[in-house]
């Protein structure tokens, strides 16, 4: 089921800054009420990006009625990104003033149920709405959040696709700590399970959507020789019980596998051409592997070498800004990141970095990015002050 409503917001606003930002405690009486106050008048849309012990219902409740008629998307995190860098208990906003930047967003519910015909015919149209709506702006992307636990984006970005043209998509799965428990997403007020929302962008500011990550395929490989591909779960990898051959493979013991071992150990497949991570979620309790992303019998997993996460990201944030300065980067960051930097001692320097950066976003179940659900991966949009470049 899709619905994308009729307003498409293009009327100019108070000039104060390009994409603001602004940060509060989620648990901080009248939070919203300030973050309304610091984004200013005049948007066009709001993302929030909330920890996933927050109230939410009650905060999307509020958010709603704050910001009218601003659309309002908003999703649980595992971890969020402000101005800070790495924040954890806060509620972090981005808004498009509508001076530049005119945007339609689309609900999707019912992942599971998917139409693919009546789902890309509905992304045609509503880019192109926004595209005859807001003329004016020169550059466009797509920004996606979707339920982290749905098992759906591989199947959500594969069809996504087909209705894009040449608009470039990112996105990120909505996170629920390292609990893997409950994860949601909302829109306009309203609380979802099992959906997505897709906000189409057009703005006067030039952009650019990205993905990076610091892994390069290793030799050692292995075979899915058992799985449940709906469930993204696998059984037996080189015909022995999972976890256990996993575990073999790294020499550790399988009673102590743990988001740490994931992180710092991660696989790919080869794809199009390219490596993919496809990222362990968890072990369980008959040894299987849960996988964040698709996964199926037969499939070559390669154990990844994993380069210097902080000293990558800083590269390739400098080579983003080498394009002019960024006013903002949206991003979604994957939570292993995020552990790897922490096991690994570098997460104050990856947080300063991107602080110094202007990235704003939060930690992710998975990212999205074309036509593809990643793993270990941040994406994002650059996004620069108009007569950049």
């Amino acid at each position: 089921m899709t619905m994308s409503p009729d307003r498409v917001s293009v009327t100019s606003g108070v000039a104060q800054g390009y994409v603001r930002r602004a940060t509060v405690p989620a648990n901080e009486p009248g939070g919203i009420g300030r973050l309304a106050a610091e984004l200013g008048p005049g948007l066009a849309q709001v993302f929030l990006f909330i920890d996933a012990e927050a109230d939410f219902d009650g905060i999307i409740a509020e958010a709603q009625l704050a910001f009218a008629p601003a659309h309002v998307v908003a999703c649980t995190t595992a971890g969020e990104i402000s101005g800070n860098g790495y924040t954890e208990g806060d509620i972090v906003a981005a808004a498009f003033p509508s001076a530049h930047f005119a945007t339609s967003p689309m609900l999707v519910t019912d992942l599971d149920r998917l139409d693919a015909s009546e789902f890309v015919g509905e992304v045609i149209r509503t880019r192109m709405a926004l595209d005859t709506r807001a003329m004016d702006f020169a550059h466009a992307f797509a920004f996606l959040v979707v339920d982290g636990l749905s098992r759906c984006e591989d199947y959500l970005m594969a069809t996504l696709a087909s209705g894009m043209s040449s608009m470039p998509v990112f996105g990120g799965s909505a996170g629920d700590g390292v609990r893997f428990d409950r994860t949601r997403v909302a829109f306009d007020g309203t609380s979802y399970r099992n959906a997505a929302v897709i906000t189409f962008v057009r703005t006067a500011c030039p952009v650019r959507v990205f993905s990076l990550d610091h892994l390069e395929p290793g030799d050692v490989r292995m075979v899915v020789t058992r799985a449940d591909p709906g469930q993204r779960i696998v059984c037996e990898i080189n015909a022995r019980p999972a976890a256990r051959e996993y575990a073999r493979i790294l020499g550790k013991n399988p009673d102590y596998l743990s988001q740490f071992t994931f992180a710092a150990h991660p696989l790919v497949v080869r794809v199009g051409g390219r490596h993919h991570v496809r990222a362990i979620q968890r072990v369980t309790e008959d040894g299987a592997l849960v996988f964040f992303s698709a996964i199926d019998e037969g499939l070559v997993l390669t154990l990844a070498r994993v380069g210097d996460i902080a000293g990558h990201l800083e590269q390739a944030l400098d080579e983003l800004a080498a394009d002019g300065p960024i006013d903002t980067i949206l991003a979604c960051d994957c939570i292993l990141r995020r552990i790897e930097a922490t096991q690994k001692q570098a997460a104050r320097r990856v947080s300063d970095l991107l602080s110094a950066h202007n990235v704003v976003g939060f930690n992710t179940y998975g990212e999205q990015v074309g036509a593809k659900h990643v793993n270990h991966t941040m994406t994002g949009v650059a996004i620069y002050p108009p007569g950049t470049g």
